[in-house]
Protein backbone atom coordinates (compact mmCIF):
# COMPACT_ATOMS: atom_id res chain seq x y z
CA UNK A 1 0.00 0.00 0.00
CA UNK A 2 2.92 2.26 1.16
CA UNK A 3 4.97 1.68 -1.57
CA UNK A 4 2.70 2.99 -4.51
CA UNK A 5 2.06 6.29 -2.63
CA UNK A 6 4.94 7.74 -5.18
CA UNK A 7 2.28 7.25 -8.18
CA UNK A 8 -0.16 10.32 -6.76
CA UNK A 9 1.40 12.12 -3.68
CA UNK A 10 3.98 14.72 -5.10
CA UNK A 11 1.34 14.73 -7.93
CA UNK A 12 -1.54 15.87 -5.48
CA UNK A 13 1.14 18.34 -3.44
CA UNK A 14 1.59 20.76 -6.72
CA UNK A 15 -2.88 20.59 -7.56
CA UNK A 16 -3.88 24.67 -8.09
CA UNK A 17 -5.77 24.66 -4.91
CA UNK A 18 -2.58 24.35 -2.63
CA UNK A 19 -0.88 27.66 -4.53
CA UNK A 20 2.50 26.05 -4.53
CA UNK A 21 5.47 26.27 -6.77
CA UNK A 22 8.03 23.86 -6.99
CA UNK A 23 11.04 26.52 -6.38
CA UNK A 24 13.83 25.04 -4.67
CA UNK A 25 12.66 26.24 -1.15
CA UNK A 26 9.20 24.92 -1.79
CA UNK A 27 10.40 21.25 -3.43
CA UNK A 28 13.10 20.66 -0.86
CA UNK A 29 10.25 21.74 2.37
CA UNK A 30 7.88 18.70 0.95
CA UNK A 31 10.30 16.47 0.31
CA UNK A 32 11.47 16.92 3.97
CA UNK A 33 8.26 16.54 5.16
CA UNK A 34 7.38 13.07 3.58
CA UNK A 35 10.71 11.61 4.85
CA UNK A 36 10.45 12.74 8.48
CA UNK A 37 6.39 11.43 8.17
CA UNK A 38 7.98 7.87 6.94
CA UNK A 39 10.71 8.21 9.67
CA UNK A 40 8.50 9.17 12.68
CA UNK A 41 5.29 7.57 12.07
CA UNK A 42 5.79 4.73 10.12
CA UNK A 43 9.11 3.47 11.32
CA UNK A 44 8.99 4.75 14.91
CA UNK A 45 5.85 4.37 15.33
CA UNK A 46 4.01 1.65 13.50
CA UNK A 47 7.49 -0.73 12.84
CA UNK A 48 9.19 0.35 16.13
CA UNK A 49 6.61 0.78 18.52
CA UNK A 50 3.46 -0.50 18.02
CA UNK A 51 4.09 -3.61 16.30
CA UNK A 52 5.23 -4.73 20.03
CA UNK A 53 1.94 -5.11 20.87
CA UNK A 54 0.34 -8.15 19.35
CA UNK A 55 -2.37 -10.26 20.58
CA UNK A 56 -1.16 -13.57 20.33
CA UNK A 57 0.45 -12.89 16.97
CA UNK A 58 -2.18 -10.52 15.60
CA UNK A 59 -2.06 -7.08 15.00
CA UNK A 60 -4.77 -4.46 13.89
CA UNK A 61 -6.74 -1.88 15.40
CA UNK A 62 -8.81 -4.12 17.53
CA UNK A 63 -6.11 -6.67 18.74
CA UNK A 64 -4.76 -3.27 19.91
CA UNK A 65 -8.33 -2.38 21.35
CA UNK A 66 -8.37 -5.58 23.32
CA UNK A 67 -4.71 -5.32 24.38
CA UNK A 68 -6.27 -1.87 25.99
CA UNK A 69 -8.95 -3.26 27.79
CA UNK A 70 -7.40 -6.14 29.14
CA UNK A 71 -4.29 -3.31 30.97
CA UNK A 72 -7.50 -1.54 31.92
CA UNK A 73 -8.81 -4.06 34.46
CA UNK A 74 -11.94 -3.53 36.39
CA UNK A 75 -12.51 -0.13 35.20
CA UNK A 76 -15.90 -0.31 33.36
CA UNK A 77 -16.38 2.71 32.48
CA UNK A 78 -12.95 3.47 30.75
CA UNK A 79 -12.98 -0.23 29.23
CA UNK A 80 -15.93 0.81 27.70
CA UNK A 81 -14.81 4.47 26.34
CA UNK A 82 -12.13 2.23 24.80
CA UNK A 83 -14.13 -0.22 22.98
CA UNK A 84 -16.16 2.48 21.63
CA UNK A 85 -12.47 4.17 20.44
CA UNK A 86 -11.41 0.75 19.18
CA UNK A 87 -14.56 -0.25 16.99
CA UNK A 88 -14.42 3.65 15.57
CA UNK A 89 -11.31 2.82 14.46
CA UNK A 90 -11.41 -0.32 12.84
CA UNK A 91 -14.96 1.54 11.08
CA UNK A 92 -12.07 3.51 9.52
CA UNK A 93 -10.07 1.30 8.52
CA UNK A 94 -12.81 -0.30 6.92
CA UNK A 95 -13.63 2.64 4.99
CA UNK A 96 -9.54 2.89 4.24
CA UNK A 97 -10.00 -0.55 2.79
CA UNK A 98 -12.20 0.63 0.09
CA UNK A 99 -10.79 3.55 -1.12
CA UNK A 100 -6.69 1.95 -1.16
CA UNK A 101 -7.98 -0.24 -4.02
CA UNK A 102 -9.25 1.92 -6.29
CA UNK A 103 -7.02 5.21 -5.88
CA UNK A 104 -4.09 2.89 -6.46
CA UNK A 105 -5.07 1.15 -9.24
CA UNK A 106 -6.54 4.36 -10.44
CA UNK A 107 -3.82 6.26 -10.26
CA UNK A 108 -1.37 3.41 -11.98
CA UNK A 109 -3.59 3.23 -14.91
CA UNK A 110 -3.79 6.83 -15.41
CA UNK A 111 -0.43 6.56 -16.52
CA UNK A 112 -1.69 5.67 -19.77
CA UNK A 113 -3.15 9.28 -20.21
CA UNK A 114 0.56 10.54 -20.18
CA UNK A 115 2.17 7.41 -22.66
CA UNK A 116 -1.17 7.85 -25.01
CA UNK A 117 -3.88 10.82 -24.30
CA UNK A 118 -6.48 9.28 -26.51
CA UNK A 119 -6.65 6.38 -24.06
CA UNK A 120 -7.68 8.03 -21.54
CA UNK A 121 -11.67 6.94 -21.69
CA UNK A 122 -10.45 3.44 -20.74
CA UNK A 123 -8.71 4.40 -17.45
CA UNK A 124 -12.09 3.22 -15.76
CA UNK A 125 -13.04 0.09 -18.11
CA UNK A 126 -9.26 -1.23 -17.55
CA UNK A 127 -8.95 -0.54 -13.51
CA UNK A 128 -12.69 -2.36 -13.30
CA UNK A 129 -11.28 -5.62 -14.85
CA UNK A 130 -8.17 -5.45 -12.92
CA UNK A 131 -10.04 -4.55 -9.16
CA UNK A 132 -12.37 -7.46 -10.45
CA UNK A 133 -9.21 -9.74 -11.14
CA UNK A 134 -8.31 -8.73 -7.99
CA UNK A 135 -10.67 -9.93 -5.61
CA UNK A 136 -11.37 -13.48 -7.28
CA UNK A 137 -7.95 -14.04 -6.61
CA UNK A 138 -8.29 -13.87 -3.07
CA UNK A 139 -9.50 -17.66 -2.18
CA UNK A 140 -5.97 -18.48 -3.12
CA UNK A 141 -4.95 -17.32 0.41
CA UNK A 142 -1.99 -14.96 1.81
CA UNK A 143 0.98 -17.28 1.00
CA UNK A 144 -0.30 -18.69 -2.60
CA UNK A 145 -0.68 -14.95 -3.40
CA UNK A 146 2.56 -13.35 -1.87
CA UNK A 147 4.53 -16.33 -3.25
CA UNK A 148 3.31 -14.76 -6.86
CA UNK A 149 2.94 -11.24 -5.61
CA UNK A 150 6.38 -10.91 -4.24
CA UNK A 151 8.72 -10.87 -7.07
CA UNK A 152 6.63 -8.25 -8.72
CA UNK A 153 6.88 -6.05 -5.83
CA UNK A 154 10.52 -6.45 -5.17
CA UNK A 155 11.09 -5.73 -8.88
CA UNK A 156 8.65 -2.41 -8.66
CA UNK A 157 11.02 -1.02 -5.63
CA UNK A 158 13.72 -2.04 -7.96
CA UNK A 159 12.16 0.26 -10.60
CA UNK A 160 11.28 3.28 -8.85
CA UNK A 161 14.46 3.05 -6.61
CA UNK A 162 16.96 3.17 -10.13
CA UNK A 163 14.35 6.17 -11.35
CA UNK A 164 14.63 7.88 -8.30
CA UNK A 165 18.62 7.72 -8.30
CA UNK A 166 19.14 8.60 -11.58
CA UNK A 167 17.40 11.96 -10.88
CA UNK A 168 19.01 12.55 -7.42
CA UNK A 169 22.48 11.71 -9.60
CA UNK A 170 21.49 14.68 -11.96
CA UNK A 171 20.26 17.20 -9.41
CA UNK A 172 21.99 16.12 -5.68
CA UNK A 173 20.49 19.37 -4.14
CA UNK A 174 17.75 17.56 -3.21
CA UNK A 175 19.53 15.60 -0.81
CA UNK A 176 19.45 18.57 1.66
CA UNK A 177 16.10 17.11 2.08
CA UNK A 178 17.15 15.45 4.86
CA UNK A 179 18.10 18.14 7.43
CA UNK A 180 14.03 19.10 9.00
CA UNK A 181 15.07 22.86 9.12
CA UNK A 182 13.46 22.44 5.51
CA UNK A 183 10.17 21.49 6.36
CA UNK A 184 10.12 24.19 9.05
CA UNK A 185 10.54 26.86 6.49
CA UNK A 186 8.33 25.53 4.33
CA UNK A 187 5.60 26.35 7.01
CA UNK A 188 7.09 29.56 7.82
CA UNK A 189 7.75 30.40 4.09
CA UNK A 190 3.94 29.68 3.37
CA UNK A 191 2.25 30.93 6.63
CA UNK A 192 -1.12 29.32 7.80
CA UNK A 193 -2.01 27.76 4.35
CA UNK A 194 0.70 25.43 4.70
CA UNK A 195 -0.85 23.55 7.19
CA UNK A 196 -3.40 22.06 4.51
CA UNK A 197 -0.23 20.50 2.47
CA UNK A 198 -0.48 18.24 5.37
CA UNK A 199 -3.59 16.71 3.77
CA UNK A 200 -1.45 15.38 0.63
CA UNK A 201 1.70 14.73 3.01
CA UNK A 202 -0.18 12.06 4.58
CA UNK A 203 -1.03 10.15 1.62
CA UNK A 204 3.07 9.30 1.55
CA UNK A 205 2.14 7.23 4.71
CA UNK A 206 -1.06 5.33 3.73
CA UNK A 207 -0.01 1.77 4.36
CA UNK A 208 1.84 2.44 7.54
CA UNK A 209 -1.31 0.95 9.87
CA UNK A 210 -2.07 -1.73 7.60
CA UNK A 211 1.70 -2.92 7.93
CA UNK A 212 0.37 -3.36 11.68
CA UNK A 213 -3.06 -4.98 10.79
CA UNK A 214 -1.25 -7.46 9.08
CA UNK A 215 1.11 -8.81 11.53
CA UNK A 216 -0.84 -11.76 11.71
CA UNK A 217 -0.59 -13.18 8.00
CA UNK A 218 3.39 -12.51 8.06
CA UNK A 219 4.94 -11.95 11.66
CA UNK A 220 6.50 -9.29 12.98
CA UNK A 221 10.71 -9.74 11.31
CA UNK A 222 9.22 -10.11 8.32
CA UNK A 223 7.61 -6.78 7.56
CA UNK A 224 10.85 -4.96 9.87
CA UNK A 225 13.05 -6.71 7.46
CA UNK A 226 11.06 -5.38 4.04
CA UNK A 227 10.69 -2.40 5.31
CA UNK A 228 14.29 -1.44 6.45
CA UNK A 229 16.15 -3.54 3.63
CA UNK A 230 13.89 -2.44 0.57
CA UNK A 231 10.76 -0.70 1.18
CA UNK A 232 12.12 2.66 3.25
CA UNK A 233 15.32 3.44 0.82
CA UNK A 234 13.47 2.65 -2.57
CA UNK A 235 10.51 5.04 -1.43
CA UNK A 236 13.05 7.86 -0.24
CA UNK A 237 15.05 7.68 -3.44
CA UNK A 238 11.85 7.95 -5.36
CA UNK A 239 10.48 11.09 -3.99
CA UNK A 240 13.78 12.42 -4.08
CA UNK A 241 14.37 11.67 -7.48
CA UNK A 242 10.62 12.98 -8.30
CA UNK A 243 11.82 16.33 -6.34
CA UNK A 244 15.07 16.61 -8.53
CA UNK A 245 12.75 16.21 -11.75
CA UNK A 246 10.85 19.38 -10.36
CA UNK A 247 13.79 21.36 -10.41
CA UNK A 248 14.76 20.95 -13.54
CA UNK A 249 11.16 21.06 -15.17
CA UNK A 250 8.38 22.78 -12.79
CA UNK A 251 5.91 21.39 -15.63
CA UNK A 252 6.42 18.07 -14.37
CA UNK A 253 4.23 18.11 -11.06
CA UNK A 254 1.23 17.28 -13.77
CA UNK A 255 2.12 13.94 -13.28
CA UNK A 256 5.97 13.91 -11.68
CA UNK A 257 5.85 9.91 -11.12
CA UNK A 258 5.55 8.91 -14.85
CA UNK A 259 7.19 11.81 -16.45
CA UNK A 260 10.25 10.77 -14.63
CA UNK A 261 10.46 7.71 -15.95
CA UNK A 262 12.57 7.24 -19.34
CA UNK A 263 10.22 7.06 -22.49
CA UNK A 264 11.47 3.66 -23.35
CA UNK A 265 10.53 2.50 -20.24
CA UNK A 266 7.47 4.07 -19.70
CA UNK A 267 4.88 1.18 -20.84
CA UNK A 268 6.61 -1.44 -18.94
CA UNK A 269 6.26 1.13 -15.77
CA UNK A 270 2.65 1.44 -16.86
CA UNK A 271 2.31 -2.46 -16.43
CA UNK A 272 4.64 -2.95 -13.19
CA UNK A 273 2.72 0.23 -11.63
CA UNK A 274 -0.80 -1.27 -12.10
CA UNK A 275 0.50 -4.95 -10.94
CA UNK A 276 2.48 -2.90 -7.38
CA UNK A 277 -0.91 -1.26 -7.45
CA UNK A 278 -3.10 -4.34 -6.99
CA UNK A 279 -0.50 -5.84 -4.71
CA UNK A 280 -0.69 -2.62 -2.95
CA UNK A 281 -4.64 -3.17 -2.05
CA UNK A 282 -4.03 -6.48 -1.38
CA UNK A 283 -2.27 -5.09 1.73
CA UNK A 284 -5.67 -3.39 3.07
CA UNK A 285 -8.07 -6.29 1.92
CA UNK A 286 -5.90 -8.60 3.79
CA UNK A 287 -5.86 -6.63 6.87
CA UNK A 288 -9.80 -6.21 6.63
CA UNK A 289 -10.31 -10.16 6.46
CA UNK A 290 -8.05 -10.08 10.23
CA UNK A 291 -10.09 -6.81 11.44
CA UNK A 292 -12.87 -8.98 10.20
CA UNK A 293 -12.07 -12.05 12.15
CA UNK A 294 -11.02 -9.95 15.43
CA UNK A 295 -14.58 -8.30 15.53
CA UNK A 296 -16.00 -11.64 15.24
CA UNK A 297 -14.30 -13.26 17.71
CA UNK A 298 -15.04 -9.84 20.10
CA UNK A 299 -18.94 -10.21 19.08
CA UNK A 300 -19.18 -6.88 17.05
CA UNK A 301 -20.43 -8.63 13.55
CA UNK A 302 -22.12 -11.85 13.08
CA UNK A 303 -20.42 -15.50 12.94
CA UNK A 304 -19.39 -15.45 9.02
CA UNK A 305 -17.62 -18.43 7.15
CA UNK A 306 -13.78 -18.06 7.79
CA UNK A 307 -11.38 -20.04 5.37
CA UNK A 308 -7.96 -20.64 6.94
CA UNK A 309 -5.36 -21.17 3.97
CA UNK A 310 -2.80 -22.31 5.86
CA UNK A 311 -1.99 -25.62 7.93
CA UNK A 312 1.21 -23.70 9.60
CA UNK A 313 -0.09 -19.74 10.13
CA UNK A 314 -3.19 -19.18 11.35
CA UNK A 315 -3.40 -15.47 10.82
CA UNK A 316 -3.67 -16.32 7.10
CA UNK A 317 -7.56 -16.32 6.28
CA UNK A 318 -10.10 -15.91 3.68
CA UNK A 319 -13.27 -14.21 4.50
CA UNK A 320 -15.36 -14.41 1.59
CA UNK A 321 -18.71 -12.44 2.74
CA UNK A 322 -15.90 -9.34 3.35
CA UNK A 323 -14.47 -10.01 -0.01
CA UNK A 324 -17.71 -9.09 -1.85
CA UNK A 325 -18.88 -6.47 0.16
CA UNK A 326 -15.43 -4.89 -0.38
CA UNK A 327 -15.49 -6.04 -4.33
CA UNK A 328 -19.12 -4.29 -4.49
CA UNK A 329 -18.29 -0.59 -2.66
CA UNK A 330 -14.85 -0.32 -4.60
CA UNK A 331 -16.51 -0.84 -8.13
CA UNK A 332 -19.43 1.88 -6.99
CA UNK A 333 -16.39 3.87 -5.34
CA UNK A 334 -14.04 4.02 -9.26
CA UNK A 335 -17.48 4.64 -11.12
CA UNK A 336 -18.40 7.37 -8.82
CA UNK A 337 -15.36 9.27 -8.69
CA UNK A 338 -13.67 8.31 -11.84
CA UNK A 339 -10.05 9.82 -11.02
CA UNK A 340 -7.29 8.82 -8.45
CA UNK A 341 -7.41 12.93 -8.05
CA UNK A 342 -10.81 13.18 -6.81
CA UNK A 343 -10.36 10.05 -4.71
CA UNK A 344 -6.93 11.28 -3.06
CA UNK A 345 -9.12 14.41 -1.41
CA UNK A 346 -11.19 11.46 0.36
CA UNK A 347 -8.43 9.13 1.40
CA UNK A 348 -6.66 10.82 4.30
CA UNK A 349 -9.53 11.08 6.53
CA UNK A 350 -9.66 7.39 7.08
CA UNK A 351 -6.25 6.84 7.30
CA UNK A 352 -5.38 10.08 9.56
CA UNK A 353 -8.51 9.04 11.89
CA UNK A 354 -7.29 5.44 12.12
CA UNK A 355 -3.70 6.52 13.23
CA UNK A 356 -4.86 8.68 15.74
CA UNK A 357 -6.95 5.76 17.39
CA UNK A 358 -4.02 3.75 17.27
CA UNK A 359 -2.07 6.40 19.21
CA UNK A 360 -4.41 6.56 21.83
CA UNK A 361 -5.19 3.12 22.29
CA UNK A 362 -0.62 2.58 22.66
CA UNK A 363 -0.43 5.73 25.24
CA UNK A 364 -2.81 3.04 27.42
CA UNK A 365 -1.42 -0.14 26.84
CA UNK A 366 2.12 1.50 27.47
CA UNK A 367 1.28 3.19 30.69
CA UNK A 368 -0.81 0.33 32.14
CA UNK A 369 1.32 -2.67 30.55
CA UNK A 370 5.01 -2.08 29.55
CA UNK A 371 6.55 -1.16 33.02
CA UNK A 372 9.82 0.60 32.58
CA UNK A 373 9.81 0.69 28.95
CA UNK A 374 6.46 3.64 29.14
CA UNK A 375 9.23 5.75 30.53
CA UNK A 376 10.29 7.00 27.00
CA UNK A 377 7.14 5.31 24.45
CA UNK A 378 4.63 7.63 26.37
CA UNK A 379 6.42 10.92 25.79
CA UNK A 380 7.57 9.95 22.16
CA UNK A 381 3.35 8.78 22.16
CA UNK A 382 2.03 12.56 22.60
CA UNK A 383 4.77 14.00 20.21
CA UNK A 384 3.39 11.29 17.85
CA UNK A 385 -0.22 12.43 18.76
CA UNK A 386 0.64 16.14 17.69
CA UNK A 387 1.32 15.07 14.26
CA UNK A 388 -1.65 12.83 13.72
CA UNK A 389 -3.93 15.81 14.95
CA UNK A 390 -2.08 17.68 12.62
CA UNK A 391 -3.12 15.51 9.77
CA UNK A 392 -6.48 15.01 10.80
CA UNK A 393 -7.02 18.72 10.94
CA UNK A 394 -5.41 19.06 7.42
CA UNK A 395 -7.86 16.41 6.35
CA UNK A 396 -11.06 17.17 7.98
CA UNK A 397 -11.39 20.39 5.59
CA UNK A 398 -11.88 18.67 2.54
CA UNK A 399 -14.94 17.04 3.87
CA UNK A 400 -16.82 18.30 1.10
CA UNK A 401 -14.81 17.24 -1.19
CA UNK A 402 -15.03 13.60 -1.11
CA UNK A 403 -13.73 13.00 1.97
CA UNK A 404 -17.33 12.50 3.77
CA UNK A 405 -17.09 9.10 1.85
CA UNK A 406 -14.67 7.21 4.27
CA UNK A 407 -16.30 9.14 7.17
CA UNK A 408 -19.84 7.81 5.81
CA UNK A 409 -18.75 4.24 5.37
CA UNK A 410 -16.78 4.34 8.90
CA UNK A 411 -20.01 5.19 10.60
CA UNK A 412 -22.46 2.78 9.04
CA UNK A 413 -19.91 -0.09 9.40
CA UNK A 414 -19.87 1.03 13.43
CA UNK A 415 -23.58 1.56 13.66
CA UNK A 416 -23.62 -1.78 12.79
CA UNK A 417 -21.13 -3.28 15.11
CA UNK A 418 -22.70 -1.63 18.27
CA UNK A 419 -26.02 -2.64 17.20
CA UNK A 420 -24.96 -6.07 16.54
CA UNK A 421 -22.79 -6.28 20.16
CA UNK A 422 -25.65 -4.37 22.24
CA UNK A 423 -28.25 -6.83 20.51
CA UNK A 424 -25.54 -9.91 21.24
CA UNK A 425 -25.62 -8.96 24.85
CA UNK A 426 -29.25 -8.14 25.56
CA UNK A 427 -30.01 -12.13 24.03
CA UNK A 428 -27.65 -13.39 26.40
CA UNK A 429 -28.54 -11.30 29.75
CA UNK A 430 -31.68 -12.85 28.60
CA UNK A 431 -30.96 -16.68 28.18
CA UNK A 432 -28.32 -16.33 31.03
CA UNK A 433 -31.17 -15.96 33.36
CA UNK A 434 -32.71 -19.29 32.08
CA UNK A 435 -29.88 -21.15 32.57
CA UNK A 436 -30.23 -24.52 34.72
CA UNK A 437 -27.00 -26.10 36.47
CA UNK A 438 -26.92 -29.35 34.75
CA UNK A 439 -26.06 -31.35 38.28
CA UNK A 440 -29.59 -29.65 39.56
CA UNK A 441 -30.73 -30.87 35.97
CA UNK A 442 -29.44 -34.56 36.64
CA UNK A 443 -30.97 -34.90 40.00
CA UNK A 444 -34.22 -33.51 38.86
CA UNK A 445 -33.77 -36.31 36.02
CA UNK A 446 -33.02 -39.00 38.56
CA UNK A 447 -35.93 -38.54 40.68
CA UNK A 448 -38.18 -37.52 37.90
CA UNK A 449 -37.39 -39.71 34.70
CA UNK A 450 -39.00 -38.84 31.53
CA UNK A 451 -40.13 -40.69 28.73
CA UNK A 452 -37.31 -42.24 26.94
CA UNK A 453 -36.60 -42.46 23.10
CA UNK A 454 -33.88 -44.92 21.38
CA UNK A 455 -31.10 -42.99 19.32
CA UNK A 456 -28.54 -39.89 20.16
CA UNK A 457 -28.97 -36.68 20.81
CA UNK A 458 -25.99 -34.08 20.15
CA UNK A 459 -27.04 -30.40 21.51
CA UNK A 460 -24.11 -27.73 21.02
CA UNK A 461 -23.23 -25.91 23.92
CA UNK A 462 -20.36 -23.37 24.75
CA UNK A 463 -20.87 -23.81 28.90
CA UNK A 464 -20.13 -27.53 30.04
CA UNK A 465 -21.18 -26.67 33.19
CA UNK A 466 -25.17 -25.69 32.24
CA UNK A 467 -28.01 -27.25 29.88
CA UNK A 468 -28.32 -26.17 26.72
CA UNK A 469 -31.70 -24.43 25.70
CA UNK A 470 -32.52 -27.03 23.51
CA UNK A 471 -32.37 -29.74 25.49
CA UNK A 472 -34.83 -28.33 27.51
CA UNK A 473 -36.76 -27.46 24.97
CA UNK A 474 -36.83 -30.56 23.34
CA UNK A 475 -37.64 -31.74 27.16
CA UNK A 476 -40.63 -29.40 27.58
CA UNK A 477 -42.16 -29.34 23.93
CA UNK A 478 -41.72 -33.29 23.13
CA UNK A 479 -41.97 -34.68 26.76
CA UNK A 480 -38.96 -36.91 26.10
CA UNK A 481 -35.36 -37.22 26.41
CA UNK A 482 -33.16 -39.46 23.84
CA UNK A 483 -31.30 -42.58 25.26
CA UNK A 484 -27.85 -41.20 24.98
CA UNK A 485 -27.55 -37.34 25.41
CA UNK A 486 -24.20 -35.78 23.94
CA UNK A 487 -23.60 -32.14 25.05
CA UNK A 488 -20.42 -31.22 22.70
CA UNK A 489 -18.32 -27.87 23.09
CA UNK A 490 -15.87 -27.08 19.91
CA UNK A 491 -13.04 -24.93 20.16
CA UNK A 492 -10.58 -23.65 18.09
CA UNK A 493 -7.19 -23.93 19.38
CA UNK A 494 -4.52 -21.38 18.61
CA UNK A 495 -2.00 -24.50 16.89
CA UNK A 496 -1.65 -26.32 13.40
CA UNK A 497 -3.68 -29.37 13.41
CA UNK A 498 -0.89 -31.36 13.93
CA UNK A 499 -0.80 -30.30 17.59
CA UNK A 500 -4.66 -30.32 18.14
CA UNK A 501 -5.57 -34.20 16.56
CA UNK A 502 -4.99 -35.96 19.57
CA UNK A 503 -7.53 -33.28 21.72
CA UNK A 504 -10.86 -35.21 22.47
CA UNK A 505 -11.95 -35.11 25.88
CA UNK A 506 -14.73 -37.09 27.22
CA UNK A 507 -16.40 -36.90 30.12
CA UNK A 508 -18.99 -39.44 31.89
CA UNK A 509 -22.00 -37.24 33.34
CA UNK A 510 -24.32 -39.41 34.12
CA UNK A 511 -25.37 -43.54 32.89
CA UNK A 512 -27.09 -41.52 29.90
CA UNK A 513 -25.14 -38.19 29.57
CA UNK A 514 -22.00 -37.58 27.97
CA UNK A 515 -19.63 -34.22 27.60
CA UNK A 516 -17.33 -34.09 24.76
CA UNK A 517 -14.98 -31.42 23.84
CA UNK A 518 -13.30 -31.57 20.42
CA UNK A 519 -10.92 -29.10 19.85
CA UNK A 520 -9.45 -27.99 16.51
CA UNK A 521 -6.64 -27.02 15.52
CA UNK A 522 -6.80 -23.76 12.63
CA UNK A 523 -6.12 -25.31 9.57
CA UNK A 524 -8.88 -25.50 7.08
CA UNK A 525 -9.14 -29.72 7.91
CA UNK A 526 -11.98 -31.53 5.76
CA UNK A 527 -12.11 -34.30 8.45
CA UNK A 528 -13.33 -31.50 10.95
CA UNK A 529 -17.31 -31.20 9.40
CA UNK A 530 -16.98 -34.87 8.78
CA UNK A 531 -16.19 -35.56 12.42
CA UNK A 532 -19.10 -33.65 13.53
CA UNK A 533 -21.90 -35.13 11.32
CA UNK A 534 -21.00 -38.53 11.99
CA UNK A 535 -21.08 -37.59 15.97
CA UNK A 536 -24.68 -36.18 15.17
CA UNK A 537 -25.78 -39.56 13.14
CA UNK A 538 -24.48 -42.47 15.55
CA UNK A 539 -22.93 -41.07 18.87
CA UNK A 540 -19.02 -40.96 18.13
CA UNK A 541 -16.62 -41.73 20.51
CA UNK A 542 -19.16 -44.56 22.77
CA UNK A 543 -16.74 -46.84 21.70
CA UNK A 544 -14.18 -45.02 23.43
CA UNK A 545 -15.94 -44.59 26.45
CA UNK A 546 -16.94 -48.47 26.99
Amino acid sequence: DIGTSPLYTLHEMFLPHYHLHPDEGTVLGVLSLILWSLILVVTVKYVSIIMRADNKGEGGIMALMALAQRALGDARRLRYAIGILGIFGASLFFGDSVITPAVSVLGAVEGLEVAAPDLKHFVVPISLVVLAALFLIQSGGTARVGRMFGPVMLAWFAAIAMVGAWHVVQEPRVLGAINPWWGVRFFMNHGAGSFFILGAVVLAITGGEALYADMGHFGRPPIRAAWFRVVLPALVLNYFGQGALLYAHPDAAANPFFISVPSWALYPMILLATAAAVIASQAVISGAFSVARQAMLLGYIPRLTIKHTSAMAEGQIFVPAVNRILLLLVILLVLAFRSSTRLAAAYGVSVSGTMLIDTLLLIVVAKNSWGDTRRWVIPLACLLLVVDLSFLGANVVKFFDGAWVPVALGILAFTTMRTWRRGRMLVAESLGAQQLDLDVFLASLAAHPPHRVPGTAVFLTPHADHVPHALLHNLKHNKVLHERNVLLTVEMLESPVADAEERIHIDALGDEFYGIELRFGFAEDPNVPQALSQCARSGIGFDMMD
